[in-house]
């Protein structure tokens, strides 16, 4: 499954799976109804590398009762990503916090999400940066009784801006190894899905913005300078990065995998 990344809750009428913010939706008091599957993103990454904690943000008790608001009103809801704590080195130096401590308050996130609402959702994420502190997360999650082999799906967290990387793909590795085979990318661009898509059971981007906001806009698109926000350009990128992940990757197990179907 490839969830294409937007900042327009509006799309989701548009019958192709998204990934959307609640740092977009909890704005919307009347919100769209989904024509399709989506999934939800806490929005940490912009969390914490603003204000280096999830203490201005919702708590997970208000964020709980969100995720129910959009999975009831919104519907088609596959997941809901927690309030994790990612592990790139700009948002350490903005938190001062360690790998261990994003990963103690990663699992400990989740565990209270679940707790609070265990009808919703809740994907958890492993955090970390090197393959040995993925699967130390995944270890503490195990001590906390999670079995992230069993779950239908697992966030893999910090690797958006180096998706591409053999580092990458060695954290996947190391995880499918462990037994934990249900993955799920966040931000994984054209080539890391070309270069990984085998090991990932869905992923999700949104580098078609920013690629957009660097270059005109395309013929006919009168309406603004760019297409960084606009829906032409994000179905032509997404028909595009779709055929580059069929053809670049033996195993396409990307596609065609119903999230009904995952075991629980």
């Amino acid at each position: 499954m490839f969830y294409l990344g937007t900042h327009q809750p509006h799309w989701l009428r548009l019958g192709v799976p998204l990934f959307v913010s609640d740092r977009r939706l909890r704005r919307y008091r009347q919100l769209p109804e989904a024509t399709a599957s989506w999934a939800l993103d806490s929005g940490g990454f912009t969390e914490l590398s603003q204000y280096g904690t999830w203490d201005t943000g919702p708590t997970p008790a208000a964020y709980a009762a969100r995720v129910r608001r959009y999975r009831d009103e919104i519907g088609q809801l596959d997941w809901a990503a927690p309030q994790d704590w990612m592990c790139e080195p700009v948002v350490l130096a903005k938190t001062g916090l360690t790998i261990t401590e994003h990963q103690a308050r990663t699992v400990g996130n989740y565990l209270r999400l679940r707790d609070l609402a265990p009808d919703l959702p809740w994907v958890p994420v492993v955090q970390g940066w090197t393959p040995g502190d993925y699967l130390r997360c995944a270890d503490r999650y195990a001590r906390a009784g999670v079995d992230l082999a069993r779950a239908r799906l697992v966030g893999v967290g910090s690797v958006c801006r180096r998706q591409s990387t053999a580092l990458v793909g060695e954290i996947l590795t190391v995880l499918h190894q462990a037994g934990i085979t249900r993955l799920h990318g966040f931000g994984f661009k054209t080539l890391g899905l070309a270069r990984h898509g085998h090991l990932l059971t869905s992923a999700d981007s949104m580098a078609w913005s920013a690629q957009a906001r660097r270059a005109p806009a395309l013929p006919g698109c009168i309406t603004h300078r760019n297409c960084a926000n606009c829906v032409r350009y994000a179905m032509a990128w997404r028909i595009r990065v779709l055929a580059a992940i069929t053809t670049g990757t033996a195993q396409p197990a990307l596609f065609g995998i119903d999230p009904g179907g995952w075991p629980a």
